[in-house]
């Protein structure tokens, strides 16, 4: 069952190879039933490519008709039409255009649901996407000496269960009402997967991001659906899987990938969060969600820079090259094309010593 594209599809990513990419939009959580407005503020940035880090639409089912007609839906809006026929996407998914809410490896559709995504998307018959376990890929973009690698990885298709916090048999919604009811914060309902052997990328994507991240770029971008560095626990992150999250620090050195920026989205607000403390250098993770989603409270987050951003948004990376290493300024828009949080990043402090 194929899902329908746009009428026009997107430019191929052949387009960004001859010149150094400066402007990289990007974004996650488009409910396919809400206006969507923010794609012409997004086309006036005039980026050179715009990746869409899951939630892309709000399927939550296991019924592949009905998924289908998500996807057209959201490929009739105009806003979006005229996006995607105008500038080259990069595509992965999380949890919600996987399948189901907060879903993992027990999805029963999850074969069916890639073969929705990759129609829908584009991706080529012959593409390993459609085969592996996963739809994680990469890409290396732009000439030689000004090159940036997009690495999109999986974390729905392996993830192991998440760990539900203990509440004594306490239904978790009752639980989270009786606080909210007293006036105290909400935790979420979720806690840190002490199992050594849980995961959210599996065996065989580690050896693939192992063998991506020894190739040769100026600046790489990993492209998370859900947050690299945010140290709350209560909802999805790389936090819950502590040693996946200590396992792809150890890699950035392991296979020395310098200059890698995060970003990532599924939370339904923006934020930035550097991380310095066990680390190969420097980690920075660039949070953009929604397009259309936006969530009225404000989880803690240590390691988060200045402020938080409720309010539909996306994201934007613009490099300058005319540095010996080039600078990276990262941003978080609002729906007007305000930048609403900004941090500059000097590349040649991503760098091992």
């Amino acid at each position: 069952m194929a899902a329908t594209a746009s009428a026009l599809a997107a430019p191929a990513l052949g387009a960004t190879s001859s010149r150094p990419l400066t402007r990289i939009a990007f974004g996650a959580c488009a409910n396919q039933d809400k206006p969507q407005p923010i794609w012409d503020v997004i086309l006036d940035q005039r980026p050179d490519i715009y990746l869409a880090l899951g939630d892309n639409i709000y399927a939550d089912t296991r019924d592949m008709g009905l998924m289908k007609a998500k996807y057209d839906r959201l490929a009739a809006i105009p806003q979006f039409k005229r996006f995607r026929s105008s500038v080259p996407i990069m595509a992965i998914w999380d949890d919600h255009d996987f399948g189901e809410d907060d879903a993992g490896r027990d999805y029963p559709m999850k074969a069916q649901s890639r073969e929705l995504f990759c129609d829908f998307w584009d991706v080529p018959a012959n593409s390993p996407r459609r085969t592996r376990d996963g739809i994680y890929t990469a890409e290396i973009l732009g000439p030689a000496g000004h090159s940036v690698q997009v690495v999109m990885p999986d974390l729905r298709w392996n993830r192991t269960s998440l760990r539900s916090l203990d509440l004594g048999g306490t239904d978790y919604k009752t639980w989270a009402k009786g606080l909210e009811t007293r006036g105290q914060p909400v935790p979420g309902p979720y806690e840190r997967n002490p199992d050594l052997a849980a995961t959210m990328l599996g065996e065989p994507q580690w050896a693939w991001l192992e063998a991506e991240l020894r190739r040769p770029a100026e600046i790489r971008i990993l492209a998370s659906s859900l947050q690299v560095l945010a140290d709350f626990a209560g909802w999805e992150g790389w936090i819950n899987f502590a040693r996946d999250q200590a396992r792809l620090f150890q890699l950035i050195h392991n296979t020395r990938a310098e200059g890698l920026i995060c970003i990532s989205g599924d939370t339904h607000y923006g934020e930035i969060s550097r991380l310095d403390v066990n680390t190969p250098y420097p980690i920075w993770d660039i949070t953009s969600s929604g397009i259309t989603e936006v969530w009225p409270v404000a989880p803690p987050n240590a390691l988060r820079l200045g402020e938080i951003l409720r309010e539909q948004n996306f994201g934007l990376l613009e490099i300058d090259w005319s540095p010996a290493k080039p600078l990276v300024t990262a941003k978080v828009m609002d729906a007007k094309g305000i930048a609403r949080l900004s941090r500059t990043i000097d590349t040649s402090e991503l760098r091992l010593t």
